[in-house]
């Protein structure tokens, strides 16, 4: 296939599996690999430099996940958000993170937010160097980490899910017109407020936050559709 950027894998067979998924999903929200195309797990394979077996069992992982989908014959192909379902994510996710970051201001050490700080950074930093899986996977890290300080497993598992589900597909270009860099700076300024114990304020910036994920989900849409239109040449995934 030639195109997917080359990872670093952990041969350990356990965790193979798992690590192939993380990195395909990183490859989807980062549109490396692109909606509604066909990939075959054996030139996945390749690009990762290890056998199928682990490719296609992580590729059928990803579609329990709603991420992709069997195509007989073929391999899987990338399943596509539309703007329905993309808006009904964003309602899902502001009525649980809007009023647990509320709470969460209110029961939380200063020290376990603290905690958090270095990860709020990391997010900032990747999004200057134009580092998307870094970004990707620290914005990951932050959100699911800040909410785990409420104790509640399940509420992590529900958001991990749709975090997952409304995946950020070409984020690259939206990367070289910097715009992800504000959204990356909203974790920090969402953290000072949650360390001054103004919990209103942050539930008002996480509310904002997540209206500003979903413009730039809208963005990326569009320049998906005027890619499609302008596209004259075009490679087939194996």
């Amino acid at each position: 296939m030639g195109h997917l950027t080359q990872r670093n894998l952990n041969t350990t067979r356990e965790r193979l599996r798992d690590q192939v998924a993380h990195h395909l999903r990183a490859a989807l929200i980062s549109g490396e690999l692109r909606p509604g195309e066909v990939y075959s797990a054996p030139g996945l394979a390749e690009d990762f430099g290890i056998s199928a077996t682990p490719v296609r069992e992580a590729m059928l992982d990803l579609a329990r996940e709603g991420l992709v989908e069997p195509v007989r014959n073929k391999g899987f192909r990338v399943t596509e958000v539309n703007e329905r379902d993309l808006d009904q994510y964003t309602e899902i996710r502001t009525l649980i993170e809007v009023p647990m970051i509320g709470r969460i201001t209110r029961s939380a050490s200063r020290a376990d937010l603290e905690a958090l700080r270095p990860v709020a950074e990391e997010i900032v930093r990747a999004a200057r160097d134009h580092d998307l899986i870094g970004y990707l996977d620290a914005d990951r890290q932050f959100h699911l980490s800040l909410l785990a300080l409420a104790g509640n497993d399940r509420l992590v598992e529900t958001v991990g899910d749709l975090r997952k589900r409304s995946r950020l597909y070409g984020l690259t270009a939206l990367d070289e017109r910097d715009q992800l860099l504000p959204s990356a700076e909203e974790h920090l300024e969402l953290l000072d407020l949650m360390v001054a114990g103004d919990a209103r304020a942050a539930e008002q910036c996480m509310a904002r936050h997540l209206g500003h994920v979903r413009s730039l989900w809208a963005q990326s849409a569009q320049d998906r559709l005027a890619a499609r239109r302008g596209r004259t040449v075009r490679l087939s995934p194996r």
